[in-house]
This record gives C-alpha cells, sequence and structure tokens, in this order.
C-alpha cells in the first residue's frame, strides 16, 4: 500500500512558492493531515464501494423481475403485490385502505355483485332445507355491506338480472356454492372461472388469479382443481354484460363438506371475495 502514495509524498507543493518564510512554515502541516486522511480513508471506501455497487445490482434485479409483464412471468404483477402485503399483515383491510380511493381511476366507478340463483330459483336444496340461492344471497350482502363501507359503489344482482344486459362496471364476480349432495372425501374447497371468450384475456386472467389466490389464502380452503364446469365458463352474464366489464364467477364451497364453514362463518367467505377484488382493483 506504500507504493500508492510514493507520487504524493514526490509531488511539490500544490501552491505557488511561498513569498515570504512565515507562509512556508505552515505548508507541512497542512499537507500531512492529508496524507494521513487518505490513507485511513482510502481502505474503508475500497469495502464500502463494493457494497454499494452490490446493492445497487441487487435492487436493479429486483426491479427488473418487478416490473417483467405478466405474461412472461407466473402470476401477476397486482397479485403478487396483494399477497405479500397480506402476508406481512395478516389482514387484507390494509390493502384496502391503498385501494378504495385510487383503484378505480379511469372507467366505471361501480362493482357488480350476483348472487348465485337469486330472484330465479333455490339453486341446491339440502336434505335440511337449506338453499344454495339463501347463503349466496347472504354471501353477496356482506360482501357489498364490506366494500361499501370501504368507499366503493357495490350493485347487488339477482341471477338474471334485467340491469345485467350490456352492463358496465370496474368488476362484476357471481357468487355461487356446489353441492349439497356427498360425493367424496375430496369435494370440498372453491373454484374460480371467468369467460372464455373474453376480448381482454390478460385481464380476466389477472382477475381469475386474484380471486383463486386471495380467497385461498384468507379462507384457507383448497383449490378444487379439475372441477370447472362449462356452466362455469360459459356463465350466462358472462354473454349478457358489456364485453369491456371484466367478470368471474366463484364457486365458494361444496354445500356437503364445507357446509359448517358456509352457515356459521359466512363472513370469512365474504372477506376472502373481498380481498381477490381488491387485489384486482389496485392496478
Amino acid at each position: 500500500m506504500s507504493d500508492d502514495f510514493d507520487p504524493i509524498e514526490q509531488q511539490p507543493p500544490v501552491n505557488d512558492e511561498p513569498e515570504n518564510g512565515e507562509e512556508l512554515k505552515h505548508e507541512p502541516p497542512k499537507e500531512r493531515p492529508r496524507q494521513k486522511k487518505q490513507a485511513a480513508i482510502k481502505p474503508f471506501t475500497f469495502w464500502r464501494g463494493m457494497q454499494t455497487a452490490l446493492a445497487a445490482a441487487f435492487v436493479v434485479a429486483t426491479l427488473f423481475t418487478i416490473w417483467t409483464p405478466g405474461s412472461l412471468v407466473e402470476g401477476s404483477l397486482e397479485s403478487r403485490m396483494a399477497l405479500a402485503l397480506q402476508s406481512a399483515s395478516g389482514n387484507y383491510e390494509n390493502l384496502a385502505e391503498a385501494t378504495a380511493e385510487s383503484a378505480i381511476d379511469n372507467g366505471p366507478k361501480n362493482i357488480g355483485i350476483v348472487a348465485g340463483h337469486y330472484g330465479f330459483d333455490s339453486g341446491a336444496v339440502c336434505s335440511n332445507g337449506s338453499t344454495e340461492a339463501a347463503s349466496n344471497l347472504e354471501i353477496a350482502t356482506l360482501v357489498q355491506k364490506k366494500l361499501t363501507d370501504m368507499g366503493y359503489t357495490v350493485d347487488l344482482l339477482e341471477e338474471f338480472d334485467d340491469r345485467l344486459e350490456g352492463y358496465q362496471a370496474a368488476v362484476l364476480v357471481s357468487i355461487h356454492l356446489d353441492s349439497c349432495e356427498y360425493i367424496n372425501d375430496l369435494a370440498t374447497g372453491y373454484k374460480v372461472a371467468s369467460a372464455l371468450s373474453d376480448q381482454n384475456m390478460a385481464t380476466s386472467q389477472r382477475l381469475t388469479t386474484c380471486l383463486s389466490e386471495q380467497y385461498g389464502e384468507v379462507t384457507g380452503l383448497a383449490y378444487h382443481a379439475g372441477s370447472v364446469t362449462d356452466d362455469m365458463t360459459y356463465y350466462h352474464a358472462f354473454a349478457e354484460i358489456n364485453p369491456q366489464t371484466p367478470a368471474a364467477i366463484i364457486e365458494a364451497g361444496f354445500l356437503n363438506m364445507d357446509y359448517q364453514m358456509i352457515t356459521e362463518n359466512p363472513e370469512l367467505i365474504a372477506d376472502g371475495i373481498v380481498a381477490g377484488l381488491l387485489c384486482f382493483l389496485n392496478n
């Protein structure tokens, strides 16, 4: 390391030759502290520079990953952000605080919630007389109240509501429940589908992803893979609403294996649906 400083020691003083001896007397004390300060700082600066370079590389790599288009990365940015926020806080309402005022900046300001079978028929009827339509309406009403309390305008719709024709909204979700009949021990959990003919498949996929991930995270129910039917993917409302309205249908649980949660804790189910909607709206 001493070789690094030989050029400094051999250089003439920075200032021109002084005109009097008094100024020359003070020149050496000015140079020696500078040399000692450089000798002390140089090793520190080197390692600090290495740390800074590594930190900068990490930040750049992280930002690149975050802003990679959703079509190239599994799962959308919005859903991953929402899931991270929820995991960190343990409560989706923290996400709602950042969503309610800014999520729907352009386009329709309302949200549509269809209570499956409401106003049309009973849906599935269980042996004890409870009906799918009644449970759907209870959950949909809770979803409406929670979102309204957060500052959203929410339309509660019947199954074949006249308002569905050409309906425009920031998002529409239809809430349903699965069979009361015992199928097997694996007939538990939920499933989500959106329109196959959706003009904006990226938006449709993002809505489906948000609902699927957030609902499962909040309720603890498993996704019932492989049981999405044509009745879901070709759900009648998809063809009735405005093509620009993102829409999905959720079968929120089985009225057999998940009956206890559905009837005793419908608010948890509503929380899961609200979390999925907030994930989607927090664009």
